[in-house]
């Protein structure tokens, strides 16, 4: 059964059929999913959705296609890592770290939204699957469009890491490098939608695919033993993740799934790409357009797409924001590898960088219950921190020669007498 209803503008409300739109004819506004509310109460229940098979379409009433999954049966239900040695370390008493870095198929959280776009893809008729990327969705497409036999473009930033290169073109598809950033590709390629009638995931599908970012904030939920967290801290790029936790914990209170008060989502951004956070410091509306100029190139979307509605979602929970230096980033991604075995990309360091901060200031109480949002690996972008790891220990293979540097190591550890 579909639960999905149609699109409605966010600003005017003027509703649309359920097709391949992203803007309203009528205000420019962004266009999000409706469903048959009613419906999704009476199918609903938490003992339905905890006997599903752990995977981003146990939540499927909250889903916006009509059929059955084409995609993503082994994506999301990632861990929450109660973190404690973290914890520890930041002063606080409870501290979870939700792990997106190991998505499956493609390391990031963009594994539980492009599903949802590539079904419904598939379910519009669309032959051509693609996006505009910084790297991760880039990655996700490519791979969820192999699996589906759709012929796929993914365009990305010539400057973009080798790594991230790599993890789209492994799969096959075609990988466009654009002689500009982030919001130069998203231009071209809104123009190549319209000109050739292709299926872009985060332009003509973005009301769709945003709504998977929901499933985020679902797990958290269940995992927690359906209870709320009293913080969330979620890193900000176009701005599709943030909103769509916070409404996700309100589907659940509408579907009368949980009771209490939802979390206060707090913004996470680097601070050579911040628009969302100058806008909250400032007190707008809308983000300014900013040109980005971080290591966290995955976060390094200047115009956010959906920034209107991240400050929305930020205030009406309470929420607050900050940013983060590169060296700030650089020092969090090795205090969370170090503390907690998680290797993370920066928008993941970004992310701790700002939790630790907003601890400091005393935003974020240190004896109240703090989701941190990892949505990507560490691995993609390895450069970034290799320059601050130290080089690795040569020796020859005797016992003999381990035994001296032991010894060695043994002396400049002695303490100094008084």
């Amino acid at each position: 059964m579909s639960y999905l209803t149609g699109l409605r503008c966010s600003l005017c409300q003027t509703p649309f059929p359920a097709e391949a739109l992203y803007v309203c004819d009528q205000c420019l506004g962004p266009l999000e999913v409706t469903y048959d509310r009613d419906a999704v109460r009476r199918a609903v229940s938490r003992e339905g959705i905890s006997s599903r098979p752990p995977n981003l379409w146990r939540y499927r009433e909250f889903l916006p296609i009509d059929g059955e999954p084409r995609t993503g049966l082994t994506s999301g239900f990632t861990p929450l890592i109660r973190a404690d040695r973290l914890a520890a370390e930041l002063g606080m008493r409870e501290l979870y770290v939700k792990d997106d870095s190991v998505n499956h198929p493609t390391l990031s959280y963009k594994d539980r939204v492009v599903p949802v776009a590539a079904t419904r893809a598939c379910e519009l008729g669309f032959g051509v699957f693609g996006c505009a990327s910084t790297g991760n969705l880039a990655n996700s497409v490519a791979a969820h469009a192999a699996r589906l036999g759709l012929d796929c473009y993914v365009f990305i930033p010539r400057t973009l890491e080798p790594g991230k290169i790599l993890g789209s073109a492994v799969s096959g598809p075609h990988v466009v490098a654009i002689d500009g950033n982030y919001d130069d590709v998203n231009r071209l390629c809104t123009q190549v939608g319209e000109r050739y009638g292709w299926a872009f995931a985060n332009i003509n599908l973005r009301a769709y695919y945003a709504e998977g970012a929901k499933t985020y904030g679902f797990e958290i939920v269940e995992q927690l033993g359906w209870r709320f967290p009293r913080h969330v801290v979620c890193p900000v790029a176009g701005g599709t993740l943030l909103p769509r936790i916070g409404r996700g914990f309100h589907d659940l209170l509408d579907a009368g799934l949980m009771d209490g008060e939802p979390p206060r989502i707090h913004a996470a951004q680097a601070a050579g790409c911040a628009p969302v956070i100058h806008a909250l410091d400032e007190g707008l509306d809308y983000p300014e357009p900013v040109r980005p100029d971080t290591i966290a190139t995955s976060i390094a979307i200047g115009n956010p797409a959906d920034g209107f509605h991240v400050l929305r979602t930020v205030r009406e929970s309470g929420g607050s924001g900050a940013a983060a230096t590169d060296a700030e980033i650089v020092d969090a991604i090795g205090l969370l590898a170090r503390t907690e075995g998680i290797f993370t990309e920066p928008a993941g360091g970004t992310t701790l960088a700002v939790t630790r901060k907003l601890v400091e200031q005393g935003v974020i109480p240190r004896d109240e219950s703090t989701v941190v949002c990892i949505t990507g690996n560490g691995y993609k972008t390895a450069d970034v921190v290799a320059s601050s790891l130290a080089a690795p220990t040569a020796l020859g293979r005797s016992l003999a020669e381990f035994e001296a540097f032991m010894a060695e190591r043994q002396q400049d550890h002695q303490p100094v007498s008084g």
